[in-house]
């Protein structure tokens, strides 16, 4: 047996043997601390070190599919991973070509987009179930970005595309742009250096090690957020739907703008865009809530996207839309490859805030996502290396003409509810799309959305929006999930009413003001509430339960007992500079006694009393001023001794049970000196038990324990480790009441 051993043996012995013996800890001593240029020299050679099996373990941390492919089970897996990924691949393609309308993008670029993260989140990524592609708010933030760089370099909106016939640069305007570079060419610039910046600003987030920050975007605030970001995306909808001309707005309150701008065109909407996009809903909401509802029954749901995406191509081709109704096609969609190009430098820093907060979006939604179905299946993530996964989701594809992607959590949930168990899936995605790429692309030749350069605008124009609004149907059916919160906020708010609040503050900024201004008021919003619950912390009395030495707050629960002369307190939250005056307040109030108005009382009474005497016998005849005054002198006399006799009978000594207080800091350590001074000043002894370690350094440091200040040597030094101790402690020590006026 070591000797530690024996000595709490005999501590054990002896607190059997005497049960009024307090209980006795040893603290374990701290090792030195080293030196800063040590602490650095060690972790250079733990870092910079190199050998064969940390080689090995870096690469498979930094490439997880070597790690899982080579156990692969194949005949136990292959199935569900194949089946999810022809679902997912089959809803992405739909998908990738009606989100692209939100990031101001042809429709081929959004398959590029899918096909290159697919592939990239494979190789790269931790999580064996998430689906990363094209996020519907993540397309609208670069949208915002697109439309804003394609009006500062002088191009004009698609609204305006049909009036001069030409899309291409205004001479004379721009940012020195090639001026040989269409609307179209530019706005995918634009998308592929946002992409290329936040992903840079993503790897190096990995770098720094800062894939902790996840843990402070809490879920009502990412939900919040998500379902705001998806009223301004049905609002941004609604013009295709009418198939209005209007242009993108820009700034602040753009749902206000989009409205009024709806509002006042509504004269000039196009019934043939409005009876396809009523046909397409009433088609696609019946299939979703059809898919919704026999979810358990079907092994895949039904791809109703898809099919509405066929027939709108068969039936513009077969019904002569162009030349019956006037309506143009787009010509060919390119297949295979474009080849790869750099992102455009001088954009860098027009667009370099605004990749910031796309990075951090995309990332939070990425990790919660990856967290979230690891949990669920038991596993685990890593959120550095998922940091890194999608930061190469954005820049390798940026170089092929591809925009910010990220989890999604609609094609996730597929994923996962069709039998995924491994990115095998992913890498089956990326070949069907790859094959649409290839082969299937020229078919949707009906529906491509973008009309070439050399196409005739004056047969064209109403092409472009039929279109648009059937991709703009595609967009608004798939908000559902996200709007479908709308019905939870009463049971949120009888559950949370904080993350109620911050829910509803989050998805109203983002809704209402701005987009990436509601994701900065969540996060200073949740700090808030975090701060708030600390100022609104309150000292309540405890009270023993009849059959154990245990504390309970006697408000709370009956038939507790208090012990007489001596009160036992807790406080529920750190002490620190924002609330150590609202902590002495909360004590004050709780004890009924505060002991600075009771000194100055005091004071006020024997300054009073030391007057009478002075002067001798007091006159009969006084005049009003002066009797008011007396009457004023033998009342606070008469408070005074009222409460002198309350704190003499009933409050000798004050336990403070410190469990609850986390940490203290300078402001929180002179809040407890002051309340020990004054309460001691009265002949009232201040007790702290059950403080945790961090506190007892704190207060240690701060020189709490300090006894030569007090000149009682050793009376500081009390520490109890239970509050039944700290109570028996101070019944037994007998302080004479009035101190105070003891003192010269």
């Amino acid at each position: 047996m070591l000797p530690k051993d024996d000595s709490c043996a005999a501590v054990e012995d002896r607190a059997e043997g005497d049960p009024q013996h307090p209980l006795i800890l040893e603290r374990v001593e701290k090792k030195p601390e080293k030196k800063w240029h040590t602490v650095v020299l060690d972790r250079v050679k733990k870092h910079c070190s190199c050998t064969p099996e940390k080689v090995k373990s870096k690469i498979l941390g930094f490439v997880p599919i070597l790690q899982w492919l080579p156990h692969y089970k194949l005949r136990d897996w292959i199935l569900g991973d194949l089946m999810s990924g022809i679902i997912v691949a089959i809803l992405l393609v739909p998908q990738s070509i009606a989100y692209s309308l939100l990031a101001s993008q042809d429709p081929i670029y959004g398959i590029y987009t899918s096909f290159f993260s697919s592939v990239i989140y494979a190789i790269l990524g931790s999580s064996r179930h998430i689906s990363v592609g094209i996020f519907g708010v993540l397309c609208l933030l670069v949208g915002q970005v697109v439309d804003r760089e394609l009006a500062l370099a002088g191009y004009l909106p698609e609204s305006s595309i049909g009036i001069n016939n030409s899309d291409t640069l205004l001479a004379g305007q721009g940012n020195g742009s090639n001026v040989e570079c269409d609307r179209s060419c530019y706005a995918i610039t634009v998308g592929a250096t946002v992409s290329f910046t936040a992903g840079i600003y993503q790897v190096l987030m990995g770098l720094l090690q800062v894939g902790f920050v996840s843990v402070y975007l809490s879920d009502s605030l990412l939900s919040g957020f998500a379902t705001g970001a998806s009223l301004t995306i049905l609002t941004s909808q609604i013009k295709y739907l009418l198939g209005l001309k209007i242009p993108r707005p820009q700034g602040w309150f753009t749902m206000f703008k989009t409205w009024y701008g709806v509002f006042t065109n509504l004269a000039t909407t196009n019934i043939c865009d409005l009876i396809t996009s009523l046909v397409c809903l009433a088609v696609l909401i019946p299939a979703k809530e059809l898919n919704e509802l026999f979810k358990s029954k079907l092994k895949a749901p039904i791809p109703f996207e898809l099919f509405v995406v066929i027939i709108a191509t068969l039936a513009s081709h077969f019904g002569h839309f162009s030349s019956e109704y006037g309506s143009g096609v787009a010509g060919d969609i390119p297949t295979g490859f474009l080849p790869p190009q750099l992102p455009a430098w001088k954009l860098i820093p027009n667009v370099a805030v605004d990749a910031f907060s796309i990075a951090i979006v995309g990332f939070a939604i990425t990790v919660s996502l990856s967290e979230m179905f690891a949990k669920k299946h038991g596993y685990t993530v890593d959120a550095n290396q998922e940091m890194y996964a999608i930061g190469f989701c954005n820049i390798l594809p940026s170089f092929f003409r591809c925009f910010t992607t990220s989890a999604a959590l609609t094609k996730t949930l597929v994923k996962e509810s069709t039998g995924c168990q491994t990115q095998m899936s992913g890498l089956i995605t990326a070949v069907i799309l790859l094959l649409v790429l290839l082969v299937i692309a020229p078919l949707f030749y009906s529906l491509q959305k973008r009309i070439p350069f050399q196409t005739s605008f004056e047969v064209g124009n109403s092409g472009l929006h039929t279109l648009r609004c059937v991709l703009a149907v595609i967009i608004v059916v798939n908000l559902r999930g996200a709007l479908g919160k709308f019905r939870d906020i009463p049971q949120m708010w009888r559950v949370n009413r904080i993350d109620a609040s911050i829910w509803l503050i989050t998805m109203a900024t983002s809704a209402l003001v701005n987009t990436e201004l509601g994701l900065l008021v969540g996060v200073l919003t949740s700090a808030f509430f975090v701060l708030g619950r600390t100022q609104q912390a309150q000292v309540t009395e405890l009270g023993r339960t009849a059959t154990r030495e245990h504390y309970e707050n006697v408000s709370s629960y009956r038939g507790l007992q208090t012990h007489s002369g001596v009160a036992v307190f807790r406080y529920g939250a750190p002490i620190y500079y924002a609330n150590q005056s609202l902590f002495k307040k909360s004590l004050y109030k709780c004890a009924d006694l505060n002991p600075v108005k009771e000194k100055a009382m005091r004071l006020k009474f024997k300054k009073n009393k030391k007057q009478q005497e002075e002067t001798g016998k007091i006159p009969k005849v006084k005049s009003e001023d002066n009797l008011s005054k007396e009457n004023e002198v033998e009342a606070s006399a008469s408070i005074t001794m009222m409460l002198d006799e309350k704190s003499s009978i009933n409050i000798r000594s004050l336990v403070i049970d410190c469990s609850g207080i986390l940490f203290l800091d300078t402001a929180g350590i002179n809040a407890l000196k002051e309340v020990r001074k004054d309460y001691r000043e009265l002949g009232v002894e201040v007790v702290l038990a059950q403080c945790n370690t961090s506190v007892l350094d704190s207060l240690e440091r701060g020189g709490y324990y300090d006894s030569k200040k007090d000149g009682e040597v050793g009376k500081n030094n009390m520490t109890f480790f239970t509050i039944a101790d700290a109570v028996s402690y101070a019944q037994s020590i007998n302080v004479p009441n009035g101190d105070y006026d003891n003192k010269s």
